[in-house]
C-alpha cells in the first residue's frame, strides 16, 4: 500500500530581537507529527545496512534560487543520514551518469539498480515569492514501490530544516530511531572577544550560545558581558539553565530562549554552579558552597524543596543525573585526586565509581545505554573515557588529539559533544560517534566550551 502523503506547515521563524539584556531566539518551526500509516522498509542485500541514494532535488520553475535550495536540502539530507551510520549512503559524486528524473514518477530505476541502490530518496522543491513547497518520496527500487511520502511548505528562510526533518522522518520509519537532525547544541564562547564589566580581574566574557547539532545557526543567547558557562538544556528543549556572574559572583538562571525570559532559581543564596536538569524537568542538580563546603544539592526547578545530597570538606562538584532520576553522578577529591561518585537522589548509597589519575565531568547517557562519560587525566592532557555502570567496565574514546573534555551524550545514546584542542590551541567543539570514531568539528570561531545536548524533538 502506498503511504498517505501529508501536508505539515512549518511556523516562519521571527527575526531576533533582544530583550531585557538576553538575546531573544525565534520560536522553533513546529515539527510535522508522524502521521498513523504502515510504513514498509527497505532491506539491503543479505542482512547489510540498506544502500541509499539522495539525488539533487527537482526544481519546479527553474529558477535559480529554487535550484541552490534544491542541491542543499539534497546535501543536507545526504549528511543527516550519513551520520547516524544506520544506512549505506552511495556517495553523490558517483551519481553523473544517471539521468535526472522528470518526475518524482519517473524514477530510471534500472539505472540506479546498477549503481547497487536498494532505496532512492527523491525530492521537488517549488519557491513562491518567500514560502517553498517540498516534496519527498522514498522508493523501493527493486520493486519501484513508493515506502514514504511527505510534503512540508513554509518559509524559505530555513531551508535546512526541512532537510533535518525528512532525515528524522527517514529514520524513524525505516531504522526505528530518534534520529538527532533537529537538535541543538549549546555551550559557551569567548568569541566576542570583549572585556567583563564590573569586575576586578579583567575577565574575558563568555556567552552562552546554541547552533544545530552540525555546527549551523549558530545564535546568541546571553548578551550581559559577564561570565556566563555551564549551559544545560532543559528536557522539553526550551530552556537552558547555566552559572552566570552577571552579580558578581556565580549563580544559577534558566532563560526560557524561545520567549526572552528568564528565571532565577537559586535567588542568589551563596554562590552556586553547573546546573542540571533532571529527565523529567522537575528538578535541577547543581554544586553550592551556600553551607561553607562545595557540595550537590537538589531543589525543584522554581528553587523550592532544596535537598542536600553530599557533605564533606572536599570539593563535590558536576553532577549528572541517571536517565531514570533516581541517581546523581558527580566529581569529588574526597580520596585524593578528583574521581566520579555516584549518590541516590534522597541522598543515600553514596559509592565511588572510577579509579583514574584524574577524572572530572561525567555525562551519564540516556536510556537504554547505562553509561557515564568523563574527561581523564592522560600524562599533561585530557582523554575521554566510558564507564559501564552495569558491570564497571571502561573503554577510552580519545587518544591525545589535543586535549579532549567535558563531554556530552545526544539524546539517542549515539553520539558525543566534547571540547578539544586537536585542531590547535583554541578550544572547540566537536561531535563524534559513542566509539570516538567519524569527529566533526562544530564550531570555528575564539573558544568554545562544556557543549550540552538538546533532546530530541
Amino acid at each position: 500500500m502506498t503511504p498517505t502523503v501529508r501536508t505539515f506547515v512549518f511556523l516562519a521563524a521571527a527575526a531576533s530581537a533582544v530583550v531585557a539584556g538576553r538575546a531573544q531566539t525565534p520560536a522553533p518551526a513546529q515539527p510535522p507529527q508522524q502521521p498513523s500509516e504502515v510504513v514498509s522498509k527497505i532491506t539491503g542485500d543479505s542482512g547489510a545496512p540498506p544502500r541509499i541514494a539522495v539525488p539533487d532535488f527537482l526544481v519546479a520553475g527553474g529558477d535559480k534560487d529554487t535550484a541552490e535550495i534544491a542541491k542543499l536540502l539534497a546535501q543536507v539530507l545526504y549528511d543527516d543520514l550519513t551520520f547516524e551510520a544506520e544506512f549505506d549512503l552511495i556517495p553523490r559524486d558517483t551519481y553523473a551518469s544517471i539521468p535526472v528524473a522528470r518526475s518524482l514518477s519517473e524514477a530510471p530505476f534500472d539505472r540506479w539498480r546498477e549503481l547497487g541502490a536498494d532505496g532512492l530518496l527523491m525530492g521537488t522543491v517549488n519557491k513562491s515569492g518567500q514560502n517553498i513547497k517540498v516534496e519527498i518520496r522514498l522508493f523501493d527500487v527493486r520493486t519501484r514501490r513508493q515506502l514514504l511520502g511527505r510534503e512540508y511548505s513554509g518559509a524559505a528562510s530555513n531551508p535546512r530544516l526541512y532537510a533535518h526533518t525528512m532525515a528524522d522522518e527517514v529514520h524513524l520509519t525505516q531504522a526505528n530511531l530518534k534520529g538527532v537532525a533537529r537538535t541543538k547544541l549549546t555551550f559557551s564562547s569567548d568569541r566576542v572577544r570583549d572585556r567583563a564589566t564590573a569586575t576586578i580581574e579583567q575577565r574575558n566574557v563568555k556567552e552562552i550560545f546554541i547552533a544545530d547539532y552540525d555546527g549551523f545557526n549558530q545564535r546568541r543567547v546571553t548578551v550581559n558581558r559577564q561570565l556566563n558557562v555551564f549551559p544545560s538544556w532543559s528536557p522539553d528543549g526550551r530552556a537552558i539553565a547555566y552559572t552566570s556572574y552577571r552579580r558578581g559572583y556565580p549563580d544559577i538562571f534558566i532563560s526560557l530562549i524561545y520567549q526572552g525570559t528568564m528565571e532565577t532559581p537559586t535567588n542568589g543564596t551563596g554562590q552556586n554552579w553547573l546546573p542540571a536538569f533532571s529527565p523529567d524537568g522537575t528538578r535541577i542538580a547543581f554544586t553550592s558552597n551556600r553551607d561553607g563546603n562545595s557540595e550537590i544539592y537538589v531543589m525543584n526547578r522554581d528553587g523550592s524543596s532544596l535537598r542536600r545530597l553530599t557533605t564533606h570538606p572536599a570539593i563535590d562538584s558536576t553532577p549528572t543525573w541517571s536517565p531514570s532520576g533516581a541517581q546523581v553522578a558527580f566529581t569529588s577529591d574526597r580520596t585524593g585526586a578528583p574521581q566520579i561518585w555516584v549518590v541516590g537522589a534522597d541522598g543515600l548509597n553514596l559509592r565511588r565509581l572510577t579509579s583514574e589519575s584524574y577524572a572530572d565531568r561525567p555525562t551519564w547517557s540516556p536510556a537504554p545505554y547505562n553509561e557515564i562519560a568523563f574527561s581523564v587525566r592522560t600524562g599533561s592532557r585530557f582523554d575521554i573515557k566510558i564507564y559501564q555502570v552495569d558491570n564497571g567496565a571502561t573503554r577510552q574514546i580519545t587518544f591525545g588529539e589535543g586535549t579532549n573534555e567535558s563531554p556530552a551524550w545526544a539524546p539517542n545514546g549515539k553520539h558525543l559533544a566534547f571540547m578539544s584542542t586537536r585542531t590547535g590551541r583554541a578550544s572547540q567543539i566537536f561531535i563524534a560517534r559513542r566509539d570516538g570514531k567519524d569527529v566533526r568539528q562544530v564550531t570555528r570561531d575564539g573558544n568554545n566550551f562544556t557543549p550540552n545536548w538538546s533532546p530530541a524533538q
